[in-house]
């Protein structure tokens, strides 16, 4: 009888490099993510990317064919996990309404004040309105798409039950999520230069609370909005 074969946790070779390779472009999106956030799209070099993923310039254009398409892939990824927190946070604050101002106030607070862990992100946002007329069109279209865009349409979705719950009254939910965005969260982010400057805990508070107000006197249930 053939030897029994004795068990292996051992990967197949053929597993590892792909492996490799994913580690590797998660490197490189990650530099890449941290010089375009200091650096901005025009001056970022990928000498630089290269330096800071700690691999060669040959190793990035084997995953990227050029800056461009860095750029634009660092930008998705990266509008993309923030449109997922965004998801989660106006589930949690919104799916089963309490109080309609307080936890729209909640909403708005949190909405303003995202996590650290997105700071390279608003950073490449604040590079982005400043280098918008050097950017290619198509590039700031995909970041529009994936992130700002998808965050107002599921509020708009959101705003828009709560109407046909009789909690709120809504004509077009899509101008009442421009409306929310504006009135309780755009005056913290203009202010913030998107999170580059602090700001006081109790502005922000003043600011999201007053918009909300504001929005339910526009939009709560018999207003004329």
């Amino acid at each position: 009888m053939p030897a029994a074969q004795e068990p292996t946790d051992r990967e197949p070779t053929a597993v590892r490099p792909r492996r490799g390779l994913a580690e590797k472009r998660r490197s490189i999106t990650r530099a890449a993510r941290t010089v375009f956030a200091r650096d901005g799209f025009t001056r970022a070099s990928v000498d630089a990317i290269a330096a800071e993923a700690g691999v060669s310039k040959r190793t990035i254009y084997n995953h990227f064919t050029d800056k461009e398409e860095l750029f634009r892939s660092v930008l998705i990824e990266s509008a993309s996990s923030v449109a997922a927190w965004h998801r989660e946070m106006l589930g949690r604050h919104l799916d089963r309404i309490t109080d309609l101002e307080r936890d729209l106030t909640a909403f708005g607070l949190d909405w303003a004040s995202p996590p650290r862990e997105f700071a390279d992100h608003f950073a490449l946002v604040r590079q982005i309105h400043a280098e918008a007329g050097h950017l290619p069109p198509d590039v700031i279209e995909a970041w529009q798409e994936t992130g700002p865009r998808a965050a107002f349409r599921g509020l708009s979705h959101r705003l828009g039950e709560l109407a046909d719950e009789g909690l709120l009254d809504v004509d077009d939910p899509d101008l009442a999520a421009r409306h929310f965005a504006l009135l309780a969260v755009s005056d913290v982010s203009q202010k913030s230069l998107f999170g580059a400057l602090e700001m006081p805990e109790a502005e922000i508070d003043s600011i999201v609370a007053t918009g909300v107000r504001t929005f339910l006197r526009l939009y709560g249930p018999g207003s004329a909005a």
